[in-house]
Order: C-alpha cells, then sequence, then structure tokens
C-alpha cells in the first residue's frame, strides 16, 4: 500500500474519532440541559414528596458484567444512606425510554443530582464505592 494511501486512512480514522468526540459532548449537554426527573413518591409515604434527597442513580443492566459488580455497591448505599440520600437503578435493557431520557451511551452510568434534582456530575463504566463516596464529597454533599 501506497504512504499516501495509508496517510489518508489516517486522517479519515482521526476525522470520525474527532466527530464521535464532538457529538458525545453535544449529547451530554443536552442531557444535562434536559429537565430534572421528578421526585418519585410511594402511596404508603405521601411525607416522601416533602423531603428532597441527594440521588445517584446508575443506569445499566442486569445482564451487564460491570453492572452486576456495582449492583452490591448500590445496594449497601442505599441501605446504609437510607434517608440521607436516594439511590435508584434503571435497567436500560428493559426502559429502553429511560436511555433515551438521560442520554446514555455506554453502561454503567452513574448520574449525580443534587436534592432540587440538578444534575451534578456523571460517571461512565464501573465506579467503586469509595470513589462514589469521594465524589459526593467533592460535589460538596456531606452524609
Amino acid at each position: 500500500m501506497k504512504t499516501s494511501v495509508k496517510i489518508v486512512i489516517i486522517l479519515l480514522v482521526v476525522a470520525a474519532a474527532a466527530a464521535a468526540i464532538m457529538l458525545k459532548g453535544n449529547k451530554s449537554r443536552d442531557a444535562a440541559n434536559a429537565a430534572p426527573p421528578a421526585v418519585a413518591t410511594t402511596a404508603a409515604s405521601p411525607s416522601a414528596a416533602a423531603v428532597k434527597l441527594p440521588k445517584l442513580l446508575d443506569l445499566g443492566a442486569t445482564k451487564c458484567i460491570s453492572c452486576k459488580m456495582m449492583a452490591p455497591i448500590l445496594e449497601e448505599l442505599k441501605k446504609e444512606y437510607a434517608g440521607r440520600m436516594n439511590v435508584e437503578f434503571i435497567d436500560v435493557w428493559q426502559n429502553k425510554d429511560a436511555a433515551k431520557q438521560y442520554g446514555v451511551d455506554i453502561i454503567p452510568l452513574q448520574i449525580f443530582f443534587d436534592a432540587n434534582g440538578k444534575e451534578l456530575f456523571r460517571h461512565e463504566g464501573f465506579f467503586a464505592r469509595e470513589d462514589i463516596l469521594a465524589k459526593w464529597q467533592e460535589l460538596g454533599v456531606q452524609f
């Protein structure tokens, strides 16, 4: 293969990668500017609507390996920080609308929301318990 053909191929690959990065950045901004999710309440606890808590939303799938690794961490956080933080999991393979709503590109995806529902931070991939708690602290949320 000629050197000039190799250079053209390399330039095309670089351009495609740059376009993908730009598109992903636009999706992240669109998701960040989307309306915050509604606060879920149950009939059993009508006062739950009055209590606003920071929320960790994990979007993944029950059959995804990294998501399976996240499951016990999320359950532990949900129990340990009950009444101080909401922890929610949505299976985006079963709920494709949620994947669109939150602009999911890679799972698992963790989204950190403040008590008013404003998105503070997104993380793609496995996120260790210590790193999650450190991120909350970095965002100024103390438990």
